[in-house]
């Protein structure tokens, strides 16, 4: 049997004058477990908090994931061009040309594919979980907002970072790479 009592006053305070109450009516009738909603409450939604923790654990590791594979896949694109840039050097273009040739024109058109790519998929993909969220918009403008600006800027210095480094090279070393 439950017994559920609202009081005015904190409701543990009550705990001894209902469970005179219950003896009086009836001695051999037990009280135990006495706790407040809240703590019923806590203790139905502690799953789903441990649950919440876990997956928001598993999504920040793999953004950790995705930044450092758009690191390595432009760090690498960028590498792949280092003969190309020190044609160009040797044929008089200045460093900051270098850069935003490989920064701005291409790194970052290729990050903006994927991050219109990426959008699309995950607007779709949250339309499909609308169904298992209770109390949260499917699409959180901040969170989509936030991972995208990361990504950005984690593009960006994958490539602004390797390109940098190659700017620097000797046009007559880069000729001969590889």
């Amino acid at each position: 049997m439950t017994l559920v009592a609202r009081a005015q006053t904190p409701p543990l305070a009550l705990t001894a004058s209902i469970r005179s109450e219950i003896q009086a009516i009836d001695r051999d009738q037990p009280v135990f477990d006495v706790k407040s909603m809240a703590q019923v409450r806590d203790r139905m939604v502690m799953p789903f908090r441990v649950l919440g923790a876990i997956i928001s654990g598993f999504g920040v590791f793999a953004l950790i994931l995705a930044a450092t594979g758009i690191y390595g896949v432009m760090a690498y694109a960028v590498s792949q061009r280092t003969r190309e840039i020190g044609v160009r050097m040797a044929l008089g273009a200045k460093r900051g040309d270098i850069l935003k040739l490989l920064v701005v024109e291409q790194g970052m058109w290729m990050t903006a594919i994927g991050v219109i790519i990426g959008l699309a998929g995950a607007i779709g993909l949250t339309q499909v979980l609308k169904g298992m969220l209770f109390g949260v918009n499917a699409i959180e403008l901040t969170t989509f907002a936030g991972v995208t600006l990361l990504l950005a800027v984690v593009s960006l210095l994958a490539c602004y970072i390797p390109a940098r480094r190659a700017a620097k090279v000797d046009p007559m070393v880069a000729l001969r790479y590889e």
